[in-house]
């Protein structure tokens, strides 16, 4: 039910209103890279608007021993998959000997098997020399976020933009000095979690994020 309270209509709503505030930025050769699942609507929205290729960047967790939501770090997909730890968290944590490379084991190997799902035999496009815009449906805790600019920068990206519809303004202040430039429409008071700011925030499918990806591969495949 309609409070008053919701921003956007859903993730495509969020999308529009993102492209229309990014359309406006000087880039070279644009790649928009969304986080599966929830921002790969957004995504695909944002690269429809602006004629840039849509691509997806997988991005797993790295759970501490026994309290899985606590992140170590996480493992990013790419040509090389690259895995981002936190230093402090595993100082905290001081997981046992064997257990980081286990479980990046573990996440690599779930990485592939996603990778299957969305990409098929489709090549995975590379960021490097690209200015990329990267693409979720809002940030809450940002550890996601992290791991995947951190990666980002280590593959190459010319230019980073991070554009995301709805964050926690202390978030972004913490995120500000590892992209070039952040995109966000709303930073509410009070922040408690991003769905509370969509009408249907009901959850992006697997089958969702195949035919949005087939749809943008489609446009972007030469005649």
């Amino acid at each position: 039910m309609f409070t008053g309270t919701w921003l956007f209509e859903d993730r495509a709503d969020a999308g529009r209103q993102l492209a229309r505030a990014i359309e406006s930025e000087d880039l070279t050769d644009p790649l928009v890279m969304a986080l599966p699942r929830g921002g790969v609507p957004v995504g695909y929205e944002i690269a429809m608007h602006i004629g840039a290729p849509l691509e997806i960047l997988i991005v797993r967790k790295i759970g501490a021993p026994g309290q899985k939501e606590f992140g170590l770090g996480a493992l990013v997909d790419g040509e090389e998959p690259e895995l981002v730890l936190n230093p402090q968290a595993v100082r905290l944590v001081r997981p046992p000997e064997g257990y980081v490379k286990a479980e990046t084991e573990r996440q690599h190997a779930e990485i592939l098997r996603r990778r299957a799902l969305y990409f098929g035999d489709r090549a995975w496009t590379s960021p490097r020399d690209r200015d990329v815009i990267l693409v979720d449906d809002g940030i809450a805790t940002g550890g996601t976020v992290r791991a995947a600019i951190k990666a980002l920068s280590r593959m190459g990206a010319r230019r980073l933009l991070l554009a995301v519809p709805v964050a926690p303004k202390s978030e972004l202040a913490e995120l500000r000095g590892a992209v070039d430039r952040i995109i966000c429409l709303a930073t509410p008071f009070n922040f408690r979690a991003v769905g509370l700011h969509y009408r249907d925030f009901e959850q992006t499918s697997d089958e969702e994020v195949i035919a949005l990806m087939e749809k943008a591969w489609q446009r972007n495949s030469p005649p």
